[in-house]
C-alpha cells in the first residue's frame, strides 16, 4: 500500500507532466501562427477542439501487436487529425543477407497495410524504414521528425522468451523517450 506521501508525489509528477505537455504544444502553436495542428479551429458546440498530436510515431511489425499498434495510431490520428509515420526497423543484431531479406520484405508488408489503414480512414501515413537496434532508431527518429506520440505493440511474453530476452523493445522506448509512448496489446483493438 502506497503511503499519502507517495500518492502525492504521483499527483504532482502527473500535473508536471501534464504542464510540460502543454507548454511544448503551445510553443509549437506560436511557432506555427498559433494553430495546434490539423484539427484545430474545428467547431465542437462552443468550444474549439485543440489537437494534441500531429505527428504520430507507429512502429509496425508482422505480428499480431504490431497490427494493432497501427490500428491504433490510425484512429488516433484521424481523432487529432494527425499525421502518422509507420515505421519499420530492420534490426542489424543478425546481419545475415538471408534474415535481413526476409525481414526488408515482412517491413514492406507492414507498413503497406499500415499505409492501407490510412487510406482507409483519410489518414496521411507514411511507410519509413531504418536499419540497426530498433529501440535506438525508433527514439532517433521520433526526435528527428518532431513526433508527438510514439505507439507501439507489445505482445504476451512466453517464460523462455522472457529470459532469453528480458527487456522489450517498449520497455527501452518509454525509457528513452522524450513524448508519450502508447503500448498496445493485441487483444485491445
Amino acid at each position: 500500500m502506497m503511503s499519502q506521501d507517495a500518492l502525492g508525489h504521483g499527483r504532482e509528477e502527473t500535473e508536471r507532466m501534464a504542464n510540460a505537455q502543454q507548454a511544448r504544444t503551445d510553443g509549437m502553436a506560436s511557432e506555427r501562427g498559433g494553430r495546434m495542428g490539423p484539427a484545430a479551429g474545428r467547431e465542437n458546440g462552443s468550444a474549439a477542439v485543440e489537437s494534441l498530436f500531429d505527428r504520430v510515431l507507429v512502429v509496425v511489425d508482422e505480428g499480431a501487436a504490431g497490427r494493432a499498434a497501427a490500428e491504433t495510431a490510425v484512429r488516433l490520428a484521424a481523432a487529432h487529425g494527425a499525421a502518422v509515420d509507420a515505421l519499420y526497423v530492420v534490426d542489424m543484431v543478425h546481419g545475415w543477407d538471408m534474415e535481413v531479406e526476409r525481414r526488408e520484405a515482412a517491413g514492406e508488408a507492414a507498413v503497406e497495410e499500415a499505409a492501407d489503414r490510412g487510406a482507409a480512414a483519410g489518414v496521411d501515413v507514411e511507410p519509413r524504414f531504418r536499419y540497426g537496434h530498433a529501440h535506438e532508431e525508433v527514439l532517433d527518429f521520433a526526435a528527428a521528425h518532431d513526433s508527438d506520440l510514439i505507439v507501439l505493440g507489445s505482445a504476451r511474453r512466453t517464460g523462455v522468451d522472457r529470459l532469453i530476452h528480458p527487456e522489450t523493445l517498449p520497455s527501452r522506448v518509454q525509457r528513452g523517450a522524450d513524448v508519450p509512448v502508447m503500448t498496445v496489446g493485441s487483444d485491445e483493438v
